[in-house]
């Protein structure tokens, strides 16, 4: 609860992660450098300097003579009147010893009135003796150490080069890992990109990894299709003799229930034929979602499907397999007009998803069963109406595993203006 803040603040990606651990220490070392150096250089140099400077000042207010002695200390005297003494210590806001130096020499020299250090280069410090006012000008070397700034200046660019040449070399490291994920974010939407194990042990051994399980999975959906589509072809033979021969019979009353069987029975070949295909129609290509489904509504009102577009908002392309999208889209209609009396078809298209719904005005599916109407050969027949014939409970689930395979997720919901089921197949960018 305490860090839920730190999660927030944290950047997203892996650069910037990496970049962020490689400055912090840098920006924590350079930190404790200058406070460390800025008590022990810049403040004990500049304390010792300025005790010494004030002596030679003592020793100049009490001589009697301080002509010569100031000629060998190289300070130079000159007697000013009242009104030309500042009124306050003159010193730069970046000026770091000059707040050290003021302090130390008002402590040191009871009768000084004023420090100008406003030219960095001398030091004027207004005196008060029996005869008036004295200015001596010192140079400000012997106050404290001469550019002090330079050492941060040299910490800052070091820091900063050091940093650089960190980062380039971890991007380095980072690289092979960023390939792998788009390789695997890639095969997550149904496509295949080539990827080759690179970097660290660590790194290859996973992409090594990444690389069998594809093969594997796409050895695995191959195999299923060729099984299946076997098993579709072998029953269709049979099939396709027996209804011929039955519209041989000329006993109609015999004929006709028997037609209707052999007819349920190519509808569950075709049904288990597009589960077995799922996503195998080749790669994705840019396609206008807009275009593609209006010609879906277009060939839906051809076959005499009642189905509209209600709403399409957005333009543009986007990289999907027309055929399984087109094979979910119908699967999603054939649901909708079989439960209710019509469906309607809507599209949005933003700059980071991709949504088609699909509405209808049936009985919709209960809250509660949503999950269970996504899985292969579910029947909810307690909440869907039965008298359209039997279903094969591969409709929703072929909508899901295209949606899986475009890398998006289909969504079961109530529909606000029809009142019964609203599939919403969400795609993101």
């Amino acid at each position: 609860m305490m860090f839920r803040w730190l999660k927030r603040t944290m950047p997203r990606g892996l650069y910037g992660r990496a970049f962020l651990i490689l400055l912090l220490p840098v920006i924590s070392l350079l930190l404790v450098v200058s406070v460390v150096s800025a008590q022990r250089l810049f403040e004990g140099v500049t304390r010792q300097m300025t005790t010494s400077v004030s002596r030679e000042v003592r020793l100049l207010l009490d001589a009697d003579d301080p002509a010569p002695i100031a000629d060998a200390l190289a300070i130079t005297i000159t007697r000013i009147e009242e009104s030309a003494v500042p009124l306050e210590n003159i010193r730069s806001w970046y000026d770091i010893t000059g707040i050290i130096l003021i302090d130390e020499i008002e402590a040191l020299l009871p009768r000084l009135r004023a420090v100008d250090l406003g030219n960095q280069q001398i030091v004027r410090l207004y005196l008060e003796d029996a005869e008036g006012m004295l200015r001596m000008t010192v140079d400000r070397r012997r106050f404290s150490a001469s550019n002090p700034h330079q050492l941060f200046v040299n910490m800052l660019f070091f820091s900063v080069l050091m940093t650089l040449i960190a980062y380039l070399y971890l991007r380095n490291q980072l690289r092979p890992i960023t390939r792998l994920a788009r390789a695997a974010e890639a095969f997550g939407r149904g496509r295949t990109v080539p990827y080759r194990p690179s970097g660290a042990n660590e790194v290859r051994a996973a992409g090594s990894a990444f690389l069998d399980m594809r093969a594997r999975i796409e050895r695995q959906i191959e195999q299923r299709t060729l099984m299946l589509s076997g098993v579709s072809h072998d029953l269709r033979t049979p099939l396709t003799r027996l209804k011929l021969s039955l519209e041989m019979l000329e006993d109609d009353a015999e004929r006709a229930p028997m037609l209707r069987d052999v007819r349920d029975m190519e509808r569950l070949l075709d049904a288990f034929l597009d589960f077995a295909r799922g996503t195998a129609e080749g790669e994705a290509e840019p396609v206008d979602p807009a275009r593609l489904i209006r010609r879906i509504a277009e060939d839906c009102a051809r076959a005499q499907i009642p189905v509209t577009v209600h709403e399409i908002t957005g333009s543009g392309e986007v990289p999907l397999r027309p055929v399984a999208i087109r094979r979910a889209v119908e699967n999603l209609i054939n649901n909708a007009v079989r439960y209710g009396t019509r469906a309607e078809l809507s599209m949005m298209l933003t700059e980071r998803a991709l949504r088609i719904s699909v509405e209808d005005d049936g009985p919709g599916i209960p809250e509660a069963q949503r999950d269970e109407a996504l899985r292969p050969f579910a029947r909810l027949e307690a909440s869907r109406n039965q008298d359209k014939g039997p279903g094969v409970g591969l409709g929703l689930s072929i909508a899901t595993d295209i949606m899986r395979a475009h890398g998006g997720s289909l969504r079961l919901g109530r529909s606000e203006r029809l009142g019964g089921l609203r599939a919403d197949m969400v795609i993101g960018r």
